[in-house]
């Protein structure tokens, strides 16, 4: 017997949740606070749910937490996604209660799927893995102020702020390899990906922590999910440029990385790149079609468990 499925659609914002059950057709609120989550979290524990709400970078962080913690089902959806779907349904205002009554709806008309849930061991290396890429962002961004800086004081203030920021990357890079070291399967497939060309053991951690699917999806649905899928643009006689959009940009500006290091050191992928610039001489699109071969690749691995061989 199939038990019916709730839909509860949920409104992130700073300080509190929307929520909307399509069953009771009920709204409620609550604080976007551990404790308020966590015990309306439990009040769900003993039926078949599914909640839907839209990634909005830190602020679904403790939803996120609680509703691993329980085991209860969730599809975390793009926004834009999120605001074509309200559009398509004829909804064009836009309130934090109806915004939580289209995320129900769509989590039940287009039947969406809950996401893979990561290991907590996952969820603690992303978070140091997205603390590391801001210490990263912001150091590039005092580098350029330095290169740009006469006056004398102001350099030296932005060189030692440089030096402590190397410094506490250096902190976080030892904190994720501890974390790696100490769950045997992430270190296991931080292993087989990093025996990829271009793959560095940044951003192996980047796919092993916010690519969980990796290894179980199609080189197609693994390649939209990263936002690197071509997306066709024709109407008619037309036929437009493909372009990619969407995805986890974290992980496809990794996965471009890796292209752009792998295109020059190894022969297999730089024979790949220079094939794709004889159709077209611009770099980027080139660049593109070998992350995304890299991301089939990577899948390949750890869904076969052996490591790449040129």
């Amino acid at each position: 017997m199939t038990l019916h499925q709730t839909v509860i659609g949920c409104d992130v914002s700073k300080s509190r949740l929307d929520l909307f059950d399509n069953d009771s057709r009920q709204f409620s609120s609550i604080n976007n606070h551990q404790s308020a989550i966590a015990q309306w979290a439990d009040s769900l524990e003993q039926r078949p749910v599914l909640v839907v709400f839209e990634a909005t970078g830190g602020f679904d962080r403790m939803l996120l937490r609680q509703l691993d913690a329980h085991n209860i089902r969730y599809a975390r959806v793009n926004p834009a996604r999120a605001r074509d779907f309200a559009r398509a349904s004829g909804v064009l205002a836009k309130t934090d209660r109806l915004d939580a009554k289209v995320l129900a709806r769509m989590g039940t008309q287009l039947g969406l799927q809950p996401d893979a849930i990561p290991s907590p061991q996952r969820l603690e290396i992303a978070e140091l893995s997205s603390r590391r890429g801001q210490l990263v962002e912001s150091r590039k961004q005092e580098k350029t102020r330095a290169h740009l800086e006469a006056d004398d004081h102001i350099k030296r203030s932005l060189e030692r702020h440089i030096a402590w920021l190397n410094g506490e990357i250096a902190r976080f890079d030892q904190a994720i390899a501890a974390k790696i070291k100490a769950c045997e399967q992430i270190r296991q497939q931080v292993a087989l990906l990093t025996s990829i060309p271009g793959i560095g053991a940044v951003t192996a951690t980047i796919l092993v922590a916010l690519l969980p699917e990796l290894g179980t999806r199609s080189r197609r649905t693994i390649a939209a999910l990263a936002g690197l899928a071509p997306i066709n643009h024709d109407s008619g006689r037309f036929r437009g440029q493909r372009r990619i959009r969407g995805g986890r940009r974290r992980v496809r500006d990794a996965l471009y990385m890796a292209a752009l290091s792998s295109s020059r050191s190894c022969q297999r992928f730089k024979a790949f790149y220079q094939e794709r610039l004889k159709t077209n001489p611009k770099a980027k699109p080139a660049l593109i079609a070998l992350a995304r071969k890299i991301l089939t690749i990577a899948n390949s691995v750890i869904r076969d468990q052996k490591p790449f061989t040129a």
